[in-house]
């Protein structure tokens, strides 16, 4: 009897341990879909309002000519529209250089200009170079949270894959992947290279794993 009730114990308190487990488990789960869903839908938000067609203009690379510096100035005033005004663009507190979409991950992201675990927990930031769309390389780093967001599913990207790229200035150009590999987390050589001359971005995440990372270039649509 006294064994049979020390066992009936040992088993209640390993039966309550294990549902405290499950109810933390089942809440922290909430607690992220929940912080996805507001992020997700504040983003769509933001980007519909900040980057929408009445003030984006997607411009024919084959007619990039000439002096880029100029045409791709990230610092122009004016929208796609051709009115002039304030291109300064603020999402959840930072800084917007520019937005990034990825049509085959389905990513149309905000890129702030701040780095920082928050700035990371918020979108895709600009991690090196000039930025958007001006000649040279430019660096975006996202995090592969495995669950869609971000930069999660650039492991599906491939050469010849399509990204653009808007400015806050409204000029949206088109970029194709032509390079893709992993490397390790400490490697940094891919952030300065000779783009020719002509505005080049590199996309950087975690592998799922964590233990190295996919790093992926793209250059100006021919």
């Amino acid at each position: 009897m006294f064994v049979d009730s020390k066992y009936s114990k040992v088993l209640t308190g390993l039966l309550i341990v294990v549902i405290i487990g499950i109810v933390g488990l089942l809440g922290f789960l909430g607690y992220e879909l929940y912080n996805k869903y507001f992020l997700d839908e504040d983003t769509a938000d933001f980007m519909d309002t900040a980057f929408n067609s009445n003030n984006v203009t997607s411009v024919d690379n084959n007619e990039l000519t000439g002096d880029l510096n100029s045409l791709l100035d990230i610092n122009s005033i004016g929208t796609g529209t051709g009115t002039t005004g304030d291109t300064s663009k603020k999402f959840k507190g930072f800084d917007v250089v520019g937005a990034i979409e990825i049509p085959k991950t389905n990513v149309n992201l905000p890129i702030l200009k701040q780095m920082g675990p928050k700035a990371m927990n918020t979108a895709v930031v600009m991690q090196y170079g000039p930025g958007p769309n001006q000649v040279g390389n430019t660096v975006i780093a996202g995090h592969n949270y495995r669950n869609g967001q971000f930069f999660s599913n650039n492991y599906k990207l491939e050469n010849g894959d399509t990204i653009y790229i808007t400015d806050n200035s409204g000029k949206r150009l088109q970029y194709t992947i032509y390079n893709k590999y992993e490397t390790a987390p400490e490697d940094t050589d891919y952030m300065e290279r000779d783009t020719g001359g002509k505005p080049e971005i590199s996309l950087t995440t975690c592998t799922d794993d964590s233990k190295a990372r996919i790093i992926i270039w793209a250059k100006l649509a021919e």
